[in-house]
């Protein structure tokens, strides 16, 4: 049995990455009833959709152009949730549609954060100021 700190599984990653492009091309098109998502979908990229082991519930990854409008786009998006997961039960082969639920990325905001700290990290052989 796995533990939860393992890797996913081959199926898993293959499920997440089939659930990514649907998310991207129903982004693309925009026939959303949210004004929110009208105005923002084409902006948003979905970076990464991870599924539980069971395929039954899905989180998908996103941000926004420049990590604008989060606050106004991700809740919109959980909202349209089921607009996505029916578009994944149409186009996918899935015995069960998972749940979706949209979180921020907030990988590159780490990424930048450590490149700071690095950046700032005077060492023994650099010359002192």
């Amino acid at each position: 049995m796995r533990n939860s700190t393992s890797q996913p599984s081959q199926r898993m990653l293959r499920v997440g990455e089939q659930i990514k492009e649907v998310i991207a091309a129903a982004l693309s098109r925009g026939h959303f009833h949210d004004p929110v998502l009208m105005d923002y979908a084409s902006s948003v990229t979905v970076t990464e959709v991870r599924v539980s082991p069971d395929l039954k519930h899905a989180t998908a990854y996103v941000i926004s152009l420049g990590g604008k409008n989060m606050e106004e786009i991700l809740p919109a998006l959980n909202e349209e949730a089921q607009s996505f997961q029916k578009e994944i039960n149409r186009q996918t082969q899935l015995k069960f549609t998972p749940k979706l639920q949209f979180r921020m990325d907030d990988t590159f905001d780490n990424a930048l954060r450590i490149d700071s700290i690095l950046g700032n990290i005077k060492y023994s052989d650099q010359e002192k100021d």
